[in-house]
């Protein structure tokens, strides 16, 4: 089959190759990709800069998220039939989404939202879940806090824009002027244009900050927060919740803790806390998700769509910043052979 590979680690490490059909474990479904997406953690894999604490055997496919069509199902599945259409953010050190086949484990897996074409499920896990994971599982948003999410209009902040919204929070959103319609038609309720304004200067008292920049972003972000307020990065410093959520050794936890020692002494001064959210794979969690959008309360967006043979004309438009709202998504035809 075809995919897109990391043969070494680096910007010009990713390569197309023919390579073998998935081995499909016990408790695996095969899944033939009709589309997959983005995502700056693709380019971050790619770099190697978690190959200390992921540690892929190359060549290896990349590709965070999936979604397409069950072709193959593992005697201990229970719950999916050949023919179904499903999606999945594949667990680390099974990811493989530019690929015309993927075996996933089926504990990753949820069938597709009826509502969303395939495309656009390729759009949702892995933003979907990460959303979820800060707001409902971390932060434990409830009605009438205030949450700030940094750029709006990304992938990632026009989902938990949407969460939040949806958890009754009063969310405030930093864009730019030419997305301030969009973010709003989401659910923001307060949108600081960051061409403009500094949000440092006019926002306060926030219970949460989801902060996706990283630097001086990151720091200003513990400013705006409420005494016990809490700032969540997934771009780091990482902390030593990240090799425990790993299963590291413990020495990878003094050294993860060290490199986000900054960030946490400034926030324990300003009496706020810090953060670094690494999301997981969870089937049962976008199986929710998927209620989410079938019901209207979220939806996908979606910057444009390359064909499969476009790949790694699709990753460099993202790394390149040429996205203007949301997501990018591959599609892959169908073999008519």
């Amino acid at each position: 089959m075809k995919a897109f590979v990391v043969e070494k680690y680096g910007k010009d490490g990713v390569r197309a190759a023919e390579v073998a059909e998935p081995t499909v474990g016990d408790r695996d479904v095969l899944v033939r990709v009709g589309a997959a997406s983005v995502n700056p953690l693709d380019k971050m894999v790619r770099n190697g800069e978690f190959k200390q604490l992921l540690k892929y055997k190359r060549p290896f496919v990349l590709g965070h998220d999936v979604a397409g069509v069950v072709t193959r199902v593992g005697s201990a599945v229970r719950g999916f039939e050949v023919g179904d259409e499903v999606y999945a953010r594949p667990r680390d050190l099974r990811i493989g989404g530019f690929a015309e086949y993927i075996a996933i484990d089926a504990d990753d897996v949820a069938p597709k939202p009826a509502s969303l074409s395939l495309e656009e499920a390729a759009a949702v896990p892995l933003v979907a879940l990460t959303a979820w994971q800060i707001l409902v599982e971390r932060a434990h948003v409830q009605p009438g806090q205030k949450v700030l999410v940094h750029a709006g209009a990304g992938g990632l902040g026009s989902t938990v824009i949407q969460l939040a919204k949806h958890l009754g929070a009063t969310v405030a959103t930093t864009a730019n002027t030419r997305s301030e319609e969009l973010v709003r038609s989401l659910g923001a309720d307060v949108v600081v244009d960051y061409t403009k304004e500094d949000f440092s200067q006019v926002l306060s008292g926030y219970d949460l900050v989801l902060d996706s920049l990283g630097g001086a972003n990151l720091e200003k972000s513990l400013t705006v927060l409420k005494p016990g307020g809490l700032a969540i990065s997934v771009v780091g410093p990482p902390d030593a919740g990240f090799a425990e959520q790993l299963g590291a050794p413990s020495v990878l936890g003094l050294v993860m803790n060290t490199l986000s020692r900054k960030i946490r002494k400034q926030a324990k001064a300003l009496g706020v806390r810090y953060q670094f959210l690494f999301m997981q794979a969870n089937g049962s969690q976008l199986r929710e998700l998927g209620a989410l959008y079938d019901s209207g309360k979220l939806r996908p967006v979606i910057d444009s769509t390359f064909p499969f043979d476009q790949t790694l004309e699709a990753t460099a438009y993202v790394e390149q910043g040429r996205t203007k709202a949301g997501k990018v998504v591959v599609s892959i035809a169908p073999d008519t052979d």
